[in-house]
């Protein structure tokens, strides 16, 4: 890890992640998580606020990122989670969680950075109780193709310089592909945000 992933990006990221239009994104689906929750990629807490102290059995929050999991603990700290949350320093790609064990999987704004999203989406799944859900809301590749002409241009420079960060990722088909049924997926470009960043998707899944 170079100094500008360890000391920029955490940074960098979790203010991105957090302007006033992803928040609103993050408000549609987070609060409907229940019973035990794996967060996938919880970098600095983001998601703390929205999650119900009364429905949250536990939470298992990870992410790769010691920075981001610092960040994560005191935002925890801070709003009163105390031995409710979990943290595991790991990526998403290999959980150390027994299988069927999850009530909800929430996915919000890490599938465009995850390396190998496909691992990912299958350790979801195999943590998932047959009846558990995904609640998921994402940025990736827009429908229109003179934004997604343009995205597929920058993204090679915009990858190193945000964490990994894809625009060209389809969350309802990597979902689709990974076993998943969507559940009312919803669209739209976020307001006040590029297009070639701002193509959102949100909603949730089940096992197919």
């Amino acid at each position: 890890m170079n100094l500008w992933e360890r000391y920029v990006v955490p940074p960098l990221v979790s203010c991105a992640c957090s302007t006033k239009p992803i928040m609103k994104q993050r408000a549609k689906v987070v609060p409907r998580a229940d019973g035990r929750v794996l967060e996938i990629g919880c970098g600095s807490g983001t998601n703390f606020d929205f999650y119900s102290h009364a429905d949250i059995e536990r939470l298992f929050a990870i992410d790769p990122s010691e920075g981001m999991i610092k960040r994560a603990q005191k935002k925890a700290g801070d709003l009163g989670w105390g031995d409710k949350i979990e943290f595991m320093q790991t990526g998403a790609e290999a959980v150390a969680l027994e299988d069927n064990s999850i009530d909800t999987v929430v996915i919000t704004f890490v599938l465009c950075s995850i390396p190998d999203w496909d691992a990912a989406l299958r350790e979801a799944r195999r943590v998932l109780r047959p009846d558990g859900q995904v609640l998921f809301s994402e940025h990736g590749l827009s429908p229109d193709e003179g934004v997604a002409k343009w995205q597929r241009r920058i993204e090679p420079v915009w990858k190193p310089l945000a964490g990994g960060c894809h625009l060209t990722r389809d969350t309802g088909r990597m979902l689709t592909q990974s076993g998943f049924a969507l559940e009312g997926m919803e669209t739209m470009y976020l307001p006040n945000t590029p297009k070639i960043a701002g193509f959102v998707s949100w909603g949730s899944a089940r096992v197919a």
